[in-house]
């Protein structure tokens, strides 16, 4: 999973050098490179409203090696683009891509886990994306962006072997009529030795009752069973990209020299600390709890954020010029390390858990639009927010950042130690 459900590892592997060969190379003008960065996240809405109705279709394994195939032919036009409309055209498959796989991968792993360490296993996809991402900060300040696009084909050539060696989702396969294949991939996902009779059974029955309601439908996310989960889940999708996380993801290379600190430097230190920050939160989803993470993380972002904007604002008034870079380079760092321990995964593992079968498809596929359309509209106006006033930007950002502490507080439930079906139990008396 580590080619995973979001496209930092993409974007950041153009934010130094690589951006730099890339707008030399096919010619690009500063406006044009703002729309290679931006278009990604087009397609990716795109593959956010076809997400939910693909996996229910085709079911989970072979909407990931869909998308798989969709990225390598993505990397191949960017590889081979003479000119800025290839550029365009393979980052909007790529994003596509990346919007399919943001709904099913969270989607499979929780679906597939057990439910004491379903957090921790959906937590490992955000930790490889992390590692895709640390890995294209460093690797990207060594390669040349064409050799940088071949490093980007080996992960969807690893996701499209792996799928034939891991069984289909035992829960779509219960909802689709499947009986003998969903209580083999059961089965397997449990152990050869494991008694899967009690499990099987609550499957079965949640599907059972589902199935006797009548089929769902866009306006039923309205609906007051539905509605307290849309709410959490698109509102955790909203708060994640107004903290800014796609802006800091695209123009990190440019913040750090705005700041007056080494691009290259800031970008690979980040690309080192988020790894063990990610597995730390990884190792403690299923121990302190997804609300716990969550507000420790938006805490981290908020003062992250607050620090990078006191850095500029010390700069603009001309105040503690020596000190300036600094203080940017550990507001960016704690940053990036805070989303990682919750805002990053912590939304996605949510989404997972809180919507019923028959309406993860819209409601899964609703949420992870919003995502992608925040990224869109924070990464495209970021440049326009830092000419306007730097330090006000990430003000802004922190200021998000509270008010997602006051929303977590106050809403979001806590799914830890609960299997999928009691989860739907727990919400529907919450209503």
């Amino acid at each position: 999973m580590w080619f995973g459900r979001h496209a930092n590892a993409m974007q950041v592997g153009y934010s130094a050098p690589a951006q730099v060969g890339i707008v030399s190379d096919i010619g690009l003008s500063n406006s044009e490179y703002g729309v290679f960065a931006s278009v990604l996240t087009i397609g990716a809405m795109l593959g956010a409203l076809t997400s939910g109705r693909l996996a229910d279709i085709l079911g989970r394994k072979m909407t990931m090696r869909f998308a798989a195939v969709v990225g390598i032919f993505g990397w191949l036009t960017v590889y081979f683009a003479k000119d800025a409309m290839m550029l365009y055209a393979g980052r909007v498959l790529l994003g596509y891509c990346t919007g399919v796989l943001s709904y099913v991968v969270p989607v499979f792993i929780s679906e597939i886990a057990p439910k004491d360490i379903r957090g921790g296993l959906a937590t490992s996809n955000q930790l490889f994306i992390c590692s895709g991402c640390s890995a294209a900060y460093i690797i990207g300040a060594l390669l040349p962006w064409r050799s940088l696009v071949l490093v980007g084909l080996v992960p969807c050539a690893v996701l499209l072997v792996g799928l034939f060696f891991i069984p289909e989702s035992p829960r779509w396969l219960a909802n689709v009529g499947r009986e003998k294949e969903f209580h083999a991939s059961l089965q397997k996902f449990r152990g050869r030795d494991s008694d899967i009779s009690e499990e099987s059974a609550e499957i079965k029955g949640y599907i059972e009752s589902i199935h006797r309601l009548p089929k769902a439908k866009i306006q039923d996310l309205f609906q007051s069973k539905n509605i307290y989960a849309v709410t959490v889940g698109v509102s955790l999708m909203i708060f994640q990209q107004l903290g800014g996380i796609n802006a800091l993801g695209f123009y990190t290379s440019y913040i750090f020299s705005s700041a007056g600190f080494s691009g290259k430097l800031g970008t690979t230190l980040i690309g080192i600390i988020q790894i063990p920050i990610t597995l730390l939160g990884a190792l403690l989803m299923d121990r302190s709890g997804r609300r716990a993470l969550l507000l420790v993380s938006s805490s981290g972002t908020f003062l992250g954020c607050f620090l990078t904007g006191l850095s500029f604002y010390f700069k603009a008034q001309g105040l503690y010029s020596q000190l300036v870079p600094t203080l940017a380079l550990c507001g960016i760092l704690v940053y990036y390390a805070a989303y990682s321990v919750g805002m990053g995964p912590v939304p996605w593992v949510i989404m997972s858990e809180i919507f019923s079968i028959d309406m993860k498809a819209i409601a899964g596929g609703l949420v992870t639009l919003v995502s992608w359309i925040g990224s869109f509209v924070v990464s495209y106006s970021f440049n326009s927010l830092m000419d306007w006033n730097p330090a006000g930007t990430f003000f802004l950002f922190s200021a998000a950042s509270l008010v997602t502490v006051l929303f977590v507080a106050k809403l979001v439930p806590e799914t830890k130690g609960r299997t999928l079906e009691e989860i739907q139990a727990l919400l529907k008396a919450s209503t």
